[in-house]
């Protein structure tokens, strides 16, 4: 019995579909493994379209067989050949206290044509079972059995021969061979993909799915080999009917953007076409591929401007009155002159503030462009108003910065600017929000404490939240609703490249402080191995000798036994009594107390503290513009951005600053070039690109958090083109045909779509 099958059948049926050698228990074991990958709680939940969306993770060319007489060193090929000989024996040293034995299987074999000596292929054989699979394979690589297989061939000058090794990863193979059951043993072996017997396999179509063509290889999903999953998909491509594999973009779209249908896509981008290029599928440029990466990008931006539509048409509680009076408040306590950037940024604020629909603006800005005067400005124009306005920031300590720098600025006015944070006396808690519901408080600035359910405001006009990647959505969201639907400011000094950050925070506006004020001084930025470090020493005795301070960071507080660092604590000590006995150094890290905390912040920013040895809590806001030299130990386990952000707490003032980098012998390739673009640019857009291209987005972006669907083939930095036609294509839908019947169905299709439930938030 079959059904009729579409995307939206479910997988838990996929025995009913008469896919060659797929059962209920098969089927009820690839739902659950989707269902894990996918975040979804019922079986029943995981349809065929999940399933086809598990895209090959690369291509291997197997479409033309090789001779033992054609192999070179390297080459990767695939060859059919006969077995001569065969056999298991068991490798290393017996093992001890249950642990599983560990086989190698080789295989001696020539090709039909006996065109060169005796070939070797070997693989691991492990588990409790092994020896029943050593069994199972002598079986079957008896003398005289023909079979093919592909992978790298190399010179085996031992053996003087071409041999192939079948293998995972070393992590990979460390985790198969602890396996107790001797199905998986058994599964591992067939996820090497070892051969395809031409004559013992009893479904010849099947068979030749994995050889004498372009193959897809999978990533292994649960207990399902790459080799399983290609059998499967085949199967199931092979039962449903381009009419079932339903479109989701117009026509009109798709002859604009000379993208192929759905169909066609699902098939070229599983099973390559017999003309297709293996180039255009390893650069991701495939007509299927960019099928699907448009599609990705398509719906995310539909989906965030959709969002900003909506946006659009709520109603603010607290519109914003700016008059040359309140211009003028400002202007009086503003210490110094702003920037063009930050000028013009003001006005698009002031504007936003006046408007009917409550603001929801990025504000991006270089390290130490002056990000938070701009918020202070738009913070003092809603309070002129009598609006009540709140500022979180991600750690403790920039948000009693942030307290500390404000309540200064303000300390002629009649504001009342308080501090609320986790670390609070509860006594101390309690009465701030007493406070703040009766509307005595005007400014609050806090960490996560502010999204707690006992905080209630009075009348809340806006919300600024620094660094606004390293809040979750949903905590983003909480804020905005202890509000009249407040106006909401952003801040990041993570650069974004324009045309990234109009999709990846499609709903809101973007704004960028282009520019540094006056007087700063680029920083100097070295590369060091340990061999300079008194190098490092000699510059940080004339620099404090010359009345500056120094920053020196390490990656951890504590020592761990696990990771060759060398922690703040025990640094702190050391170069405290035996390096710099006569300076006077300070420790700073998150696990201090506040007040602890508070009072190295104070030492440091009045100069009593010469030298500063902390953590990355310093890593974001920390503004002391008499430090000129930022020591970074174990540079290369930091991110760009990181690293970024840290430079940024020196060449504050107008003195000569200098950033150095330390490495230990061990860092990668990767890492050599994460520190080598540190040492070329000091240009944040750059940095950040490079960062998304070394890191992906989801860390650095924040998306992991920011309740956008995870992009499966598109990519930020590679298909930046792509990226921009998709965008325009969901403003034409969403703008010139708002009421057409394709953007109608387009609207129910990403409402109803759960992926897009919490993207835009603010």
């Amino acid at each position: 019995m079959t059904i009729s099958i579409t995307l939206t059948t479910a997988l838990v049926d996929l025995h009913q579909l008469g896919v060659a050698r797929v059962g209920p228990i098969t089927s009820r074991k690839l739902a659950l493994a989707l269902a894990g990958l996918r975040g979804k709680r019922k079986l029943e939940d995981v349809r065929i379209e999940d399933l086809l969306n598990y895209l090959p993770m690369r291509y291997e060319d197997r479409s033309n067989l090789t001779t033992i007489r054609d192999l070179r060193p390297g080459l990767e090929a695939s060859l059919e050949l006969s077995v001569k000989v065969a056999g298991g024996f068991q490798v290393g040293k017996k093992r001890v206290f249950g642990n599983p034995k560990l086989f190698k299987y080789e295989v001696s074999a020539t090709d039909p044509a006996r065109t060169g000596r005796p070939v070797l292929v070997w693989w691991f054989v492990s588990g409790t079972h092994a020896r029943d699979i050593l069994n199972y394979y002598n079986k079957r690589f008896i003398r005289g059995a023909r079979f093919i297989t592909f992978g790298r061939w190399d010179w085996d000058d031992r053996r003087g021969t071409f041999a192939l090794q079948l293998h995972k990863p070393a992590d990979e193979l460390e985790m198969l061979t602890a396996q107790e059951s001797g199905s998986e043993s058994l599964q591992t072996v067939e996820e090497d993909e070892v051969a395809d017997d031409l004559e013992g396999e009893p479904d010849q179509a099947l068979a030749r799915i994995h050889v004498g063509r372009t193959v897809p290889v999978y990533r292994k999903l649960g207990d399902f080999s790459s080799k399983r999953l290609r059998e499967i998909i085949h199967g199931v491509l092979a039962a449903i009917a381009d009419k079932d594999l339903s479109e989701t973009l117009p026509a009109d779209l798709r002859e604009r953007q000379g993208i192929i249908e759905r169909a066609r896509a699902f098939r070229e981008i599983h099973f390559p076409p017999s003309e297709a290029k293996l180039a255009q599928y390893a650069e991701q440029r495939s007509p299927a591929q960019i099928r699907f990466i448009f599609e990705e990008f398509f719906w995310l931006a539909f989906r965030l401007l959709m969002k900003r539509g909506q946006r659009v048409k709520d109603e603010k509680g607290a519109v914003i009155r700016i008059d040359q009076a309140i211009k003028m408040s400002i202007a009086a306590v503003m210490p110094f002159k702003l920037t063009k950037a930050q000028r013009r940024v003001v006005v698009t604020i002031f504007k936003d503030l006046q408007s009917n629909a409550p603001m929801n603006r990025l504000l991006q800005g270089d390290v130490g462009s002056g990000k938070t005067i701009v918020a202070l400005i738009a913070m003092l124009a809603v309070m002129e108003n009598g609006y009540q306005t709140a500022l979180m920031a991600p750690t403790e300590i920039l948000a009693e910065q942030h307290a500390r720098n404000i309540k200064r600025l303000l300390a002629k006015t009649s504001y009342r600017v308080e501090l609320l944070t986790g670390s609070l006396k509860a006594s101390e808690k309690r009465r701030l929000r007493s406070d703040l519901s009766t509307g005595e408080i005007d400014a609050i600035i806090g960490t996560h404490a502010l999204i707690q359910e006992s905080v209630a405001f009075k009348r809340l006009g806006l919300v600024v939240i620094d660094e606004q990647h390293r809040f979750g959505v949903l905590q983003r969201a909480e804020l905005r609703t202890r509000g009249l639907n407040p106006d909401v400011l952003v801040l990041t000094a993570t650069p974004i490249p324009r045309s990234l950050a109009m999709t990846v925070y499609g709903d809101l506006d973007v704004s960028v402080i282009d520019e540094l004020p006056p007087g700063r001084t680029p920083v100097d930025t070295k590369v060091f191995g340990e061999d300079r470090r008194q190098e490092v020493k000699r510059l940080i005795h004339r620099e404090v000798k010359n009345g500056q301070q120094v920053y020196v960071v390490y990656p951890l507080v504590e020592e761990s036994e696990k990771m060759d660092l060398m922690a703040a604590t025990k640094r702190y000590e050391y170069l405290r009594e035996h390096v710099f006995p006569r300076l006077k150094i300070g420790l700073l890290h998150g696990k201090m107390k506040p007040t602890e905390k508070e009072e190295v912040m104070r030492g440091f920013v009045s100069g009593s503290i010469q030298i500063l040895v902390s953590t990355t809590v310093i890593e974001v806001g920390v503004d002391v513009p008499n430090a000129s030299v930022m020591i970074v130990e174990h540079a290369e386990r930091f991110g760009l951005s990181q690293l970024h952000q840290l430079r940024g707490r020196v060449g504050r003032g107008a003195e000569k600053s200098y950033c150095i980098l330390l490495t230990s012998d061990k860092k990668t390739s990767i890492a050599e070039e994460r520190l080598g673009i540190m040492s070329q640019t000091t240009d944040g857009f750059v940095i950040a690109e490079k960062d998304l291209e070394l890191r992906g987005p989801g860390e650095l972006l924040g998306t992991r958090q920011s309740g956008l669907p995870e992009l499966r083939l598109a990519s930020l930095i590679r298909d930046q083109d792509i990226l921009g036609r998709a965008r325009q294509e969901a403003e034409f839908y969403l703008s010139s045909r708002e009421k057409s019947d394709a953007t109608t169905r387009m609207i129910k299709q990403v409402e109803a779509d759960a992926r897009f439930e919490l993207a835009g938030v603010g």
